[in-house]
């Protein structure tokens, strides 16, 4: 069959290898100049940056996957660990025990609600070790039992936010309030909270070369299969017939296919590119247009004249959770001016997980805040003026309370950028600059199942191919929605 995809994101190269592979025509378009979309990453003056995503979970479905693809090792994946700091603690626990005794030494006065809290979390951790592949025949006899308690805890507390789970165990004026509930994306289901601890401590992975080697390898890979990538070549219509999808527009050409397939944005795939609206139901276009999707974030980016090794002895490790204790920091105030100078923080160096992302006894450092939903009227109302001084007021913001983190960057700085959800939004094509697919609050839903990976559509033959095929999104969902289309349309052969 000739397959047009649109989008060469993780989802995107994922599918177009395995439809290669099977023996399918296929071609896949990319707006950017470049693969990857949010699993990607860029230069400036020599210093490498992440352009989105950092690590993901899942690694023994990920790396399977890459194996069926023949590219497994061709790709330096690599554990991402993490350091956590705050103004009562500092340190780099290896697992869930030695992160609760981190905690219980920080803070003794909280030793019950601490424990309470444990007590309560603790079965969302270990129910999911029902979602890992069996080591042993022996373990394949109790999957039928963690099933059941997988679903036991998630109905229990699918329809409940980690903000009201955390809640039930410390004061809104307590500091760990303020932490714990910021474990995971803001107001997210609570039984998505042990899978999130699950993968900080045991399954949280990142690639040793930049996520762009990751992308350029399965874009080389598909080329190798016959596969046509075009790049710099945004698709301008999907085009339908009779309800059903039968190509693609590409600079006013009409370019057919057997089946189209939409690696991208879920809204913008119907709202904007799909050439009769009609056929969608007004109460589902209604649906695709209002419902909230994932929260974007601002970063900086910094080129610091730091040598490695000293800048490995100030940060310790590359990825770093730094929450200053501030209160106020509602991710839902779009109109708090000071949001910046509160919210918790990630710092993450590539040249600290590989020295070569970095010019030679320099170093790079991204500094990194979730942002509220369209701050400050969407960043100036579309007013260039008000834009630029939103980003570099932010900048300076974060910039300096790093800085009280870590002094020596101060003078270092040789390179500064940074990109707001409006510069996610134009590289990656995700609305609002999303970071991963529809909103992680379960009250906010767009598909009923969070799960799944839901690759059908309303149009015939046009399937969803990225991480949108699931509420949550994230490098397994696009991934997972790849396999299911691949099955789905079999053998070209």
């Amino acid at each position: 069959m000739k397959v047009s995809i649109i989008g060469a994101g993780i989802g995107g190269l994922t599918l177009a290898n395995y439809l290669t592979q099977q023996g399918h025509q296929v071609t896949l378009f990319e707006a950017h100049s470049s693969p990857g979309g949010y699993t990607a990453g860029f230069r400036r003056h020599g210093f490498y940056f992440e352009s989105g995503t950092l690590s993901f979970e899942s690694g023994s479905m990920v790396f399977k996957a890459m194996e069926d693809l023949g590219v497994r090792d061709k790709i330096r994946f690599v554990p991402q660990k993490s350091r956590w700091m705050s103004p009562r603690f500092d340190g780099a626990p290896e697992n869930w025990e030695q992160f609760k005794e981190l905690l219980l030494n920080a803070y003794p006065e909280e030793q019950a609600g601490l424990t309470q809290y444990f007590r309560h979390t603790e079965p969302l951790i270990k129910m999911m070790t029902a979602l890992q592949p069996p080591a042993s025949f022996k373990q394949s006899l109790a999957i039928p039992f963690k099933l059941a308690q997988f679903m036991r805890y998630f109905y229990q507390y699918k329809n409940v936010t980690i903000t009201d789970f955390t809640g039930r165990f410390f004061t809104p004026s307590s500091p760990l309030y303020n932490f714990l509930k910021e474990l995971g994306y803001p107001d997210m289901s609570a039984w998505l909270l042990g899978g999130a601890i699950y993968t900080l401590f045991y399954d949280y992975y990142t690639v040793e070369d930049g996520m762009q080697s990751w992308a350029d390898v399965l874009a080389e890979a598909f080329r190798q299969r016959g596969g046509t990538l075009r790049l710099k070549t945004p698709v301008e219509r999907i085009l339908t017939e009779n309800g059903r999808a039968v190509g693609v527009m590409i600079n006013g050409e009409r370019l057919s296919a057997d089946i189209v397939v939409s690696a991208m944005d879920y809204k913008k795939t119907f709202l904007q590119l799909l050439d009769h609206p009609e056929l969608l139901a007004a109460d589902l276009h209604d649906k695709i247009a209002n419902t909230a999707v994932s929260e974007g974030i601002f970063t900086v980016y910094l080129g610091l004249n730091i040598p490695h090794s000293r800048f490995q002895q100030m940060l310790k490790l590359p990825h770093v959770l730094f929450n200053d204790g501030s209160f106020g920091a509602d991710v839902h105030n779009s109109h708090d001016a000071d949001y910046f100078q509160k919210a918790s923080l990630s710092l993450y160096s590539p040249s600290l997980m590989n020295a070569s992302l970095a010019p030679r006894d320099k170093s790079s450092l991204m500094i990194s805040a979730v942002a509220p939903y369209r701050w400050m009227n969407n960043w100036g109302g579309g007013v260039r003026a008000e834009y630029e001084s939103l980003k570099k007021r932010v900048t300076s913001v974060l910039l300096e309370r790093a800085a009280k983190l870590l002094p020596d960057i101060s003078n270092a700085v040789e390179f500064v950028d940074a990109a707001t959800p409006l510069t996610y939004e134009r590289y990656t094509g995700n609305s609002d600059g999303a970071t991963s697919a529809f909103s992680w609050n379960p009250h906010k839903r767009f598909y009923k199942n969070m799960i799944s990976a839901h690759i059908d559509t309303p149009v015939k033959n046009l399937y969803i191919g990225s991480c949108w095929s699931s509420q949550i999104g994230g490098v397994p969902g696009a991934i997972g929605a790849a396999q299911k289309i691949a099955k789905r349309l079999g053998s070209g052969k």
